[in-house]
């Protein structure tokens, strides 16, 4: 049997446990006031009767003679006749008039007359009024016993008046009552059973017509799922709430669990809120930078056959794939510079042997002589040698190579200065790399007859674990009007097309800004450039990515170019 038939059927059951239970309880009440009317209505009539002066003195009168008179003298007496006729005039059951001594006077079986009554008499006789409800002669009855008191002498109890009403009556008046009592009874029953199938169904909607034992399945394999994945999961329930924020969404954001807040005004990027507006239901993945990360975020519609659950936002970590790829892409540019170098290194080494073949010995020193001065290889940079860090030769070596095969010259700046060792080039890879790229695709779009980009490098490594200041510019048109803050924003980007395939557009500047700010420093513009050059000067500060000391612990530059 199914929970929720379960549930209706307890439901039902309690509902008609509780109406019979509050008719039941009803009845009794009602049975008990019209008891208590009865006893009252009795007490009354009683106190009528016996505060008639013909009725007390005919009972005084009849306490004064010697025994009591024959049935037969007191059924065709005055008290019988009374206490008849008041009896046909208000339905008692009975009316019954005692002596002194609880022998009956009027009763209505004549043949019970003279004798004793059948219920004590004691506590009427001795002055008090009462209130019964006991079993007589007649019946069980709801009466009252009151005591008939002397006409000429005060306080003298010459009798008692004892007049009851029949039970039969009573349940009577009850079966009159009984019908509002059923009905309301019906009432509550059919509301309590038309609300128990209201109930039913909505269990069934809001749980998807699962039973609990499939629910607590589902509630452990989403805990498992969720917190077990390294992608972020953000659901949005129907009504706009955030009904699902798992630890890697957390993670990747930098954000607190967001779970039972708002979907509108939760403090998440406005890029993943404008993938769950109704317009972008078939939207693509977009990428966005978000806590220091680059996040590659897609949002689906999610449908219960044809309800409505909500949206699913999806956010994959891309942050160490595109360090890594421009990481590769950099080794591979001085791959290429190194293999295209390699033929002049050949000719070279066929030149010395050529001199050493013909005797020409001392041509053949002086010929060493230019090489060692410049270098075996030579990468087109100029101003190379004022860089003391090997990784620093390599890494903008090959950024020359790249950028001499676009038509740019590639120059470090006279006032650069790299005394340290870089410890941290993941980092230092990602902003010079992408201030570098930008600066040679922004001198290829200019206009200024010679093309060129200038780096200047300066480190402190006393300060903040060794901070790296990078100043790029180059021969471009600038920014033009745009405001500075503008080029950091995610999206905006001036390249008609990504320099190598697969790069993001509009992410490059964002990223080493957050980057930056994360280790405690910064990305700026400097310089907005003007038309016709120089272009744009843009500025970072890196702090904890230089060591004072190069791995072997010496300063001294390792060569790498002419």
């Amino acid at each position: 049997m199914r929970f929720s038939t379960q549930t209706l059927l307890l439901q039902l059951g309690v509902v008609l446990l509780v109406v019979l239970l509050s008719g039941a309880v009803h009845a009794w009440l009602v049975y008990g006031r019209i008891g208590d009317e009865a006893e009252n209505q009795a007490l009354t009539l009683a106190r009528t009767v016996a505060a008639d002066p013909d009725i007390r003195t005919n009972v005084q009168e009849i306490s004064k003679e010697e025994g009591t008179p024959p049935a037969g003298v007191l059924a065709v007496g005055p008290l019988q006749a009374a206490a008849e006729a008041v009896r046909v005039r208000t339905g008692a059951l009975f009316v019954v008039i005692t002596d002194e001594t609880g022998l009956r006077l009027a009763h209505p079986d004549l043949a019970r007359l003279g004798e004793r009554v059948s219920t004590d008499p004691s506590v009427a006789l001795a002055g008090k009024e009462i209130t019964t409800r006991n079993t007589g002669t007649l019946g069980p009855s709801a009466g009252a016993k009151v005591p008939v008191y002397s006409p000429d002498t005060a306080g003298t109890i010459v009798g008692e008046v004892s007049v009851g009403y029949s039970m039969e009556s009573l349940s009577n008046s009850l079966g009159r009552d009984i019908l509002p009592i059923a009905l309301t009874a019906g009432g509550a029953l059919l509301a309590g059973v038309l609300a128990s199938f209201l109930l039913r169904r909505r269990l069934q909607r809001l749980t998807l017509g699962l039973e609990p034992e499939e629910i607590s399945t589902l509630v452990h394999d989403q805990v498992a799922v969720l917190q077990g994945v390294d992608d972020g999961v953000i659901g949005i329930a129907a009504d706009g709430r955030i009904s699902v924020f798992n630890a890697a969404a957390s993670r990747l954001l930098d954000l607190p669990d967001a779970t039972g807040q708002d979907w509108a005004t939760a403090d998440v990027p406005e890029q993943l809120k404008q993938l769950t507006q109704p317009a972008a239901r078939d939207a693509e993945p977009v990428e966005i930078v978000a806590g220091g990360r680059v996040l590659v975020a897609s949002a689906r519609k999610a449908w219960h056959r044809k309800e409505d659950l909500g949206w699913v936002v999806m956010l994959r970590d891309r942050t160490e794939l595109q360090q890594l790829t421009r990481q590769l892409d950099a080794v591979g540019t001085m791959s290429t510079a190194l293999r295209a170098q390699r033929h002049e290194f050949a000719n070279q080494l066929h030149t010395i042997a050529g001199f050493m073949s013909i005797g020409q010995h001392d041509s053949a020193k002086e010929y060493l002589a230019r090489i060692s001065a410049t270098g075996p290889l030579k990468f087109p940079v100029e101003q190379a040698e004022l860089l003391q860090d090997a990784y620093l030769q390599a890494f903008i070596g090959a950024k020359g190579v790249e950028a001499s095969e676009r038509g740019v010259t590639l120059r470090v700046g006279p006032e650069t200065l790299v005394r340290g060792h870089v410890a941290d080039p993941q980092d230092v890879t990602t902003v010079l790399g992408n201030l570098i790229d930008n600066a040679v695709s922004a001198a290829v779009a200019g206009s200024a007859a010679e093309r060129w980009v200038e780096v200047e490098l300066l480190d402190d490594p006393a300060a903040d674990g060794g901070t790296l200041h990078l100043v790029v510019g180059d021969s471009g048109d600038g920014l033009g009007n745009l405001d500075p803050e503008e080029v950091f924003a995610e999206g905006f980007t001036t390249s008609a097309q990504p320099v190598r395939s697969g790069a993001g557009q509009g992410l490059g500047l964002a990223l080493v800004r957050q980057l930056a700010r994360r280790r405690g420093g910064d990305v700026r513009v400097l310089d907005h450039g003007s038309e016709g050059g120089p272009g744009a000067v843009f500025m970072a500060t890196i702090p904890g990515v230089m060591d004072a000391e190069g791995p072997t612990g010496s300063t001294e530059r390792e060569d790498l170019s002419g």
